[in-house]
């Protein structure tokens, strides 16, 4: 049986079977999105972001390294998708066009994906900045569509879906529930001889029985000198007595992912490193009182700034004091449509979830971090993950 015929069968039975969300949910979606193509005066979006495709149809994998793509019309929707991603396309998606096209041969895209584009109309979005988004893809649309533009839509899509909804604030409410679990029995297992692998596995194995689908991020868990190198990750290290354990956790619900960290010191902490967790407290509070709606992104990072002044020159951070999360794939659960730093001008509104990932590192040493994924109220930040905000000590 090829991969046609398996659709036409996987249709009578299983079409639609695992959509994540209710049609009036993703119709919710496509007419917000429609609306804001009328206003750039485009035909048609080329998406290839496995998040977006997600956002907009349920389709739903873990092989998100081959070429899929949506092409989205206020009157049609067409996805593209390997042979051995054909079931996935059926069975998450209402979607009734589904181009198949041989796994081994990618060449086979550009033919009928230009023909739906060129049935669209001539002015063609695309996010250009997006890795999904295939070199030879666009050089040979390019090259079959002379009379079409295609231009960058990838704030467009951004803006669509950086508010969420209920059913997304629902989402990750059960993420935040799962990766607290998780984090929990992590950092109740922290000892002296005990490896960072070993405490990941732990956090992972509470969070995967919870109910966790396969995450857009492994737990993240590194020790001592370690925990002052940003994005390293466990590796068979030994905790030793009155080192820092820096966990940072997420799992996933619906492809929904609130991340938290946490940092648990194996043994009794030193003066410095209260010292720079108590700087991570007064960051925390202070970008939650300045999340209002009407506010800057800007205006918040730079209120973050003034807490992190007296310790700016002696400890590493990133720059980004907070970053939206939703519906994510691997290899992050980034979703990238805000992020609270200097120079962004996006105003706060109700509804926008936001990461705050306040890790300070002081270089050779070792890292301190807390955090918690937070709603964008009325009132300011509001946390969705449940961090008890203290720096843990084993026992």
């Amino acid at each position: 049986m090829n991969h046609h015929d398996y659709r036409v069968m996987l249709q009578k039975t299983a079409a639609g079977s695992e959509c994540p969300f209710p049609e009036s949910e993703f119709q919710r979606r496509r007419e917000a999105l429609n609306e804001s193509m009328r206003a750039e005066s485009l035909d048609a979006l080329l998406l290839t972001d496995p998040s977006d495709i997600y956002y907009l149809t349920g389709y739903n994998t873990f092989e998100v390294s081959v070429h899929s793509a949506l092409v989205f019309t206020p009157r049609r929707m067409v996805l593209q998708v390997p042979s051995i991603e054909t079931g996935p396309a059926v069975a998450c998606t209402r979607v009734e066009e589904i181009l198949g096209y041989r796994w081994e041969g990618v060449e086979e895209v550009l033919m009928p994906l230009a023909k739906v584009l060129a049935e669209a109309g001539p002015r063609i979005g695309v996010d250009f900045w997006h890795g999904s988004l295939r070199h030879g893809v666009m050089s040979g649309l390019a090259e079959r569509l002379p009379g079409h533009r295609f231009l960058d839509a990838g704030p467009l899509m951004d803006g669509v879906r950086i508010v969420k909804s209920a059913a997304e604030l629902d989402c990750l409410a059960e993420s935040a529930r799962i990766t607290g679990l998780g984090i929990e029995a992590a950092a109740q297992a922290v000892r002296p001889g005990i490896t960072d692998s070993e405490i990941a596995a732990i956090g992972a194995r509470v969070m995967h029985e919870a109910g966790s689908e396969f995450m857009s991020m492994q737990p993240i868990v590194t020790v001592g000198r370690r925990s002052s190198i940003i994005h390293a990750n466990h590796q068979r290290h030994t905790i030793a007595e009155g080192e820092p354990v820096f966990l940072e956790f997420g799992s996933a619900w619906k492809r929904y992912t609130a991340p938290m960290m946490r940092t648990v010191i194996a043994g009794a902490p030193s003066a410095k490193m209260e010292a720079v967790f108590d700087v991570c407290h007064l960051l925390y509070a202070a970008l939650l009182d300045a999340m209002r709606p009407g506010h800057r992104f800007d205006d918040a990072a730079q209120a973050g700034e003034q807490v992190l002044a007296p310790i700016a020159t002696e400890a590493f951070f990133s720059g980004v004091f907070g970053y939206t999360v939703g519906a994510q794939f691997p290899p992050s659960w980034v979703e990238g449509t805000g992020f609270i730093a200097r120079g962004q001008m996006r105003r706060f509104e109700v509804g926008m979830v936001f990461h705050l990932p306040l890790c300070l590192r002081l270089p050779g040493q070792w890292g301190i971090g807390c955090s918690d994924t937070v709603r964008v109220t009325e009132q300011g930040g509001e946390p969705i993950t449940a961090n008890p905000w203290t720096l843990g000590c084993s026992q």
